[in-house]
């Protein structure tokens, strides 16, 4: 299978202006409208790198840095960090800008796991990611240490769990 570049894949800057609608009961974005979006737009990442339906499997290290208000613009950069077999780390930052004064303020991070899947729903293979620039074989390194700690947790969830259904 032939790898791709982050850069075959990415959504640099996707943007939603914030309206009254969107707002929580403090009056700024609501958080679940942002989740949502980030969930849509990573997993249009993940199909334009495997070329294939795929699915959320987890959702870490989200992160909610400043609010976005009223009439905010927020920028959506979302990319592949790391291809494994059948999953794919995807990585996305939203910014939230005023657009009168252009200010930019980093409001959240967040990494999503998603598998590839085939007509029968079972695993299927994706392409390798070939990282060019620094920032991208950055990202790409830091993937793999965060899988290690997703398989770690898992596994210790899994521990606990039988240890319960022993008591």
């Amino acid at each position: 299978m032939e790898g791709k570049t982050p850069s075959d894949s990415e959504i640099k800057d996707h943007t939603y202006k914030v309206f009254p609608n969107d707002l929580n009961s403090r009056g700024t974005a609501f958080g679940g409208m942002v989740m949502s979006i980030l969930d849509r737009l990573a997993a249009v990442v993940a199909e334009r790198h495997s070329a294939q339906t795929c699915v959320t499997a987890s959702v870490d290290s989200m992160h909610f840095l400043a609010p976005a208000h009223r009439g905010d613009h927020l920028i959506f950069m979302v990319a592949v960090n790391r291809a494994w077999r059948t999953s794919m780390e995807i990585g996305a930052k939203v910014l939230a800008e005023n657009p009168r004064t252009g200010e930019k303020r980093h409001m959240v991070s967040v990494y999503f796991t998603f598998v590839a899947i085939n007509e029968n729903e079972q695993p299927s293979p994706v392409p390798p990611l070939i990282p060019e620039t620094a920032a991208e074989k950055r990202r790409y390194k830091e993937a793999d240490i965060r899988r290690s700690r997703r398989k770690a947790e898992a596994a210790e969830t899994e521990k606990r769990r039988a240890q319960d259904k022993k008591s």
